[in-house]
């Protein structure tokens, strides 16, 4: 089964990796500006995301496996990659893994540390919606805010909504697997793993996924890592910030 992507551009390939419950649709934007600058740009679906195929197996290396298949597939070499939260992991473990397909990484607002399940609000909110009822839209929406007040948050996950027959709604995702494997999400990554060319690091002012006592793990897998901050951004930072993490990364790869 090969991942499902949108592909945009002639140049050297840019593969990016969207985060947990994300999906490309995310990167239209910034993908858009990439092509401009040369860039053959692959903004991928992880499988159990976005549009493509669900599975039970969820784990960190099957996913480095499905971006490995989906490369030799469309025969991409050299490429620079970028990865944002849990696609920062699988991006990172490729990175190690297959050292010759990378030429340059770069993980957004992720390290290679092992985080504890922080997800629970969330799935709550996604559970609690019962789509047996024929919902529509802004009842999803209501049902959603009762645990998500942040609006931003909310419509990054109700962009996954989608038409599944004319009265029906669903979600793209695999909500059950990620119920069943949520404690995946949060992988370290092995200790012995190193990727020894240029990495980019970017996390954002008001998020705490990456901290300063993080930097020596980073250094670790990463010798040859650069650390930087974008401001006015959280977690979400290529969406809160979309016009310095697009410099940041232009910057870095060109």
């Amino acid at each position: 089964m090969l991942l499902h992507s949108r592909i945009e551009g002639e140049g050297k390939p840019l593969v990016i990796i969207h985060g947990f419950l994300g999906m490309s649709d995310n990167w239209k934007t910034l993908g858009t500006q990439f092509v401009a600058d040369g860039f053959q740009v692959h903004a991928l679906d992880l499988r159990n995301h976005g549009k493509s195929f669900h599975s039970e197996d969820f784990s960190y290396d099957i996913m480095v496996e499905d971006v490995k298949q989906y490369c030799d597939y469309h025969q991409l070499t050299d490429i620079n990659i970028i990865g944002h939260s849990m696609g920062g992991k699988v991006a990172m473990l490729l990175a190690t893994t297959y050292p010759e397909l990378v030429s340059k990484l770069i993980v957004a607002d992720i390290g290679p540390k092992y985080y504890a399940p922080h997800h629970q609000t969330i799935l709550a909110a996604l559970n609690a919606v019962d789509f047996s009822k024929k919902p529509s839209r802004g009842e999803v929406e209501e049902v959603v805010s009762v645990y998500i007040k942040d609006f931003g948050t909310r419509q990054f996950l109700l962009k996954n909504l989608y038409w599944e027959s004319p009265e029906q709604l669903a979600f793209r995702f695999n909500l059950e697997v990620f119920n069943d494997k949520i404690e995946t999400i949060g992988t370290a990554l092995p200790f012995e793993n190193v990727f020894s060319k240029e990495t980019l690091f970017l996390r954002g002012d008001k998020s705490d996924y990456i901290l300063d006592s993080d930097f020596e793990t980073i250094y670790h897998h990463f010798p040859k890592a650069k650390i930087e901050t974008v401001n006015n951004a959280g977690h979400w930072l290529h969406a809160e910030n979309p016009k310095d993490f697009y410099l940041y990364v232009i910057d870095f790869i060109k």
